[in-house]
């Protein structure tokens, strides 16, 4: 029977599917009644789910990056498409095909990642040629490079995603540069590649998508910076020499402060020409992708705009996409 993927799914449609649960919640109503809350995925999306008047050991049936087959009927509920659950059954992995969960484009990935290295190998500013050498010495670091996600939901929440972003980001770097000759425009790129690199702790992507326990504690800003200090430290040690002081602080300052403002989780503001742009190419190339998802995953077709999304604040115009 041929498969029906998330991307298919219009409201009305009854559903015998398999899918991964990429989160779960045992919520309970207003009445008190405990119900499921969940979130399928497949190789097209992602979709929610509800079981109502579950208890605690059907909660506890089913683990996170787990298959579970989901019987029930697809309805739209505020612009959003869910699906609503009668039943479903824990499937083992072995008899799932694994291709119809992995959106990953193995020769994207690799294109990628070949722009990525090559960009880092061609620094004038042997500093940085040294300090970026070390990250891609690193085996172990670039094979989770490949395969992270930039973000849980909204912001390239899929595999290799982070990886897509670097590169976008770089692709942007590069054409602003040459506008402010004021800029050092090597260390803008370096702050780049190392601006989200933390996300490699603070994220967990096998099976489920969702943070590490110390990504939760800690956040990828420190888990950055902790990482540039201890590579910088490992080469100075090694004989090969040390970074220059000025060099880590303005590194550091740019991992620090992207996010731009200290209710969004930066302990500093951008205070270089370098962090201020750093900022606001990361905080659009994130958005435009969040939009992107958002619009091309809404199933209201009688509407040219997309429900109010909390995430941007805002609703959506659609046709700006055809």
């Amino acid at each position: 029977m041929q498969r029906q993927f998330v991307n298919e799914i219009q409201p009305r449609d009854a559903i015998d599917e398999i899918f991964r649960v990429a989160d779960k919640q045992l919520r309970a109503n207003r009445q008190g009644q405990d119900y499921i809350l969940l979130q399928l995925n497949d190789r097209s999306g992602q979709i929610s789910g509800l079981r109502w008047n579950a208890n605690q050991s059907q909660y506890e049936s089913f683990q996170r990056g787990q298959f579970i087959r989901v019987i029930g009927t697809a309805q739209l509920h505020n612009g959003n498409l869910q699906i609503i659950v009668q039943d479903f059954e824990l499937v083992p992995d072995e008899v799932v095909n694994l291709a119809d969960f992995s959106a990953n484009d193995p020769q994207e990935i690799e294109n990628n990642w070949l722009e990525l290295s090559g960009r880092l190998r061609s620094f004038k500013n042997l500093h940085l040629l040294r300090l970026s050498q070390c990250y891609l010495d690193d085996a172990q670091l670039v094979a989770r490079l490949r395969r992270a996600p930039a973000g849980v939901k909204t912001h390239h929440a899929y595999e290799g995603g982070l990886l897509r972003h670097l590169v976008d980001l770089m692709r942007l770097a590069v054409a602003v540069a040459p506008a402010y000759p004021q800029l050092d425009a090597e260390m803008l790129l370096m702050g780049v590649f190392l601006h989200d690199l933390g996300k490699l702790d603070e994220l967990s992507y096998d099976g489920d998508l969702t943070y590490t326990d110390s990504g939760q504690l800690i956040g990828h800003l420190v888990q950055g910076v902790v990482d540039l200090q201890q590579r910088a430290a490992a080469l100075e040690q090694s004989g090969a020499g040390a970074i220059p002081a000025d060099i880590l602080w303005r590194l550091s300052h740019m991992i620090v402060s992207h996010h731009g403002c200290l209710e969004h989780g930066s302990p500093k503001v951008p205070m270089t020409l370098e962090a201020i742009v750093l900022h606001y190419l990361d905080d659009m190339d994130a958005k435009i992708n969040a939009a992107t998802e958002i619009i091309r995953a809404d199933r209201n077709s009688d509407s040219r705009w997309t429900s109010f999304q909390a995430v941007l604040g805002r609703k959506l115009y659609k046709p700006s996409m055809l």
